[in-house]
């Protein structure tokens, strides 16, 4: 029974897909947009929401990431983006990739902790993306 991330960014998930396949070579699988969709979403979860506002906004993406499956959304685009509790990790298999991981997530983010070697790792580093997203960088 796998557990897969599912992520939303509240009205930039757009930017996200395109960000994640330039930096990590993400593939995105799927996706639907709120107009796409075989039904309109419950009208309590859409109050005070423009439908024409949320139109083209992703309902539902699936991208994948060296192998592992990352959904996402823009939710209902209310501006209450919040990412908080956890951290996505990516093990590479070398220590240069660790490097190039992090420089790339951390374009219009901040890195937390350079990579260096470390008393578990060969090399690891941590960095908050663009979108609030914290992403543990290791080669073991």
């Amino acid at each position: 029974m796998p557990v897969t991330p599912y992520l939303f960014f509240d009205g930039r998930c757009e930017e996200a897909l395109a960000f994640y396949e330039k930096a990590l070579g993400a593939k995105v699988g799927m996706k639907m947009r709120f107009k796409d969709a075989p039904e309109t979403p419950p009208s309590e979860e859409c109050a005070g929401i423009d439908d024409a506002q949320l139109a083209d906004k992703i309902m539902h993406a699936s991208f994948e990431i060296s192998g592992s499956t990352v959904m996402a959304s823009d939710g209902f685009a209310r501006g209450e983006t919040r990412f908080a509790g956890f951290s996505l990790s990516i093990n590479t298999q070398t220590e240069a990739e660790v490097d190039r991981v992090i420089k790339a997530l951390a374009e219009g983010g901040e890195i937390r902790m350079q990579p260096e070697k470390t008393f578990f790792a060969k090399r690891f580093g941590e960095v908050v993306d663009r979108f609030g997203i914290d992403w543990l960088v290791i080669c073991e």
